[in-house]
């Protein structure tokens, strides 16, 4: 049985007296131990999609439809109450930017103490002593002492190892890591990662990593779901992602990756923008805007995901047709 198992998950904003869907229709499945990428622009529905997980959606959202199996249970079902018994215990999630999640006016030593002593029934000095080592188990160097500092004093990617450490302090079976590096330098970026992973092995806990870059999964993940306007476009195990790209969404997003390749002056992007949820169309392909050098025919009406190979998923019939603008022009002018 997976660990988590969404199905069928369908999530409306209620903007302006009108219920908007950001996300569609989407199914997951995440076994014990594993790394999921979720990959996708700003507006693709990444972090409502794991916000719903844990009932953290905007107080103008709600699940219109489908399930989150947890362990057995829908944690969709489940009231206020019931819900916060699985929060840090069972899922914890690592945000953006750790000064959401730490409060600056209360000392490092003070929130973590406070986080292991709601996850169980143990006492201040041996909450105090845990703090220590979970600082010492994130990579904070004279954690004994640093545990008495306030955020602020910390750089951002030693705010970040707090935050990780106040994630893994009830040992959780998984951990949602939203954009966990975004408001990181490259080198804490990779830090970060690396420390995720060796966690992630340490404890054989499951992560569900957030991100808009495809190269942050590609070392890391075992699996990729590919976003786009809401909808799961493309899902595959990692290697069969990068050897065997299909929708035109994911081939974008890979040719768009910089590399060290001096030879290429302008790193490629993908024209137009993830469109905003007053103006997602219905019953075609959403990407269809975004490639529009492609003819209409290419896509299907009510563009499904379409399983081409076992495991393999792709929503829409346009792949097969789809080529770079400028590629296909260039093969016929030679």
């Amino acid at each position: 049985m997976p660990l988590l198992e969404i199905k069928d998950l369908c999530i409306d904003f209620l903007v302006n007296h009108q219920s908007l869907r950001a996300v569609d229709d989407v199914n997951i499945s995440l076994n014990s131990g594993k790394i999921l990428g979720i990959v996708g622009e700003s507006g693709c529905g990444k972090s409502t999609l794991v916000s719903a997980i844990l009932h953290l959606l905007a107080g103008n959202g709600r699940i219109a439809q489908g399930k989150i199996v947890y362990k057995g249970t829908d944690l969709a079902a489940l009231n206020e109450k019931e819900i916060r018994k699985y929060r840090g215990r069972e899922i914890s999630m690592i945000f953006q930017d750790p000064m959401t999640s730490l409060n600056p006016v209360f000392t490092v030593k003070d929130q973590l103490v406070e986080e292991i002593r709601l996850a169980g029934k143990v006492s201040k000095k041996e909450a105090v002593a845990y703090a220590i080592k979970l600082l010492e188990t994130v990579g904070i160097k004279n954690a004994r002492e640093k545990i008495n500092s306030y955020p602020y004093e910390f750089s951002g990617g030693m705010r970040q190892r707090v935050v990780i450490a106040m994630a893994i302090a009830a040992k959780p079976s998984l951990i949602i890591a939203d954009e966990p590096t975004t408001a990181l330098d490259v080198t804490v970026q990779k830090q970060i990662l690396d420390l995720l992973v060796s966690l992630q092995k340490k404890l054989n806990t499951s992560i569900i990593l957030i991100t808009h870059d495809l190269g942050v999964v590609a070392d890391i993940a075992d699996s990729v779901q590919v976003m786009y306007a809401g909808q799961v476009v493309e899902s595959a195990e990692t290697k069969e992602i990068f050897k065997n790209p299909l929708h035109p969404y994911t081939r974008s997003l890979i040719k768009s990756i910089p590399h060290s390749n001096k030879n290429v002056m302008r790193i490629p992007t993908i024209e137009g923008s993830v469109p905003m949820l007053t103006d997602i169309p219905e019953g075609v392909c959403r990407f269809a805007d975004r490639i529009p050098w492609i003819a209409k025919i290419s896509h299907e009406k009510n563009p499904q995901l379409h399983e081409v190979k076992l495991g393999h998923f792709v929503r829409c019939t346009c792949y097969k047709d789809f080529y770079f603008k400028g590629e296909k022009e260039a093969i016929n002018i030679n």
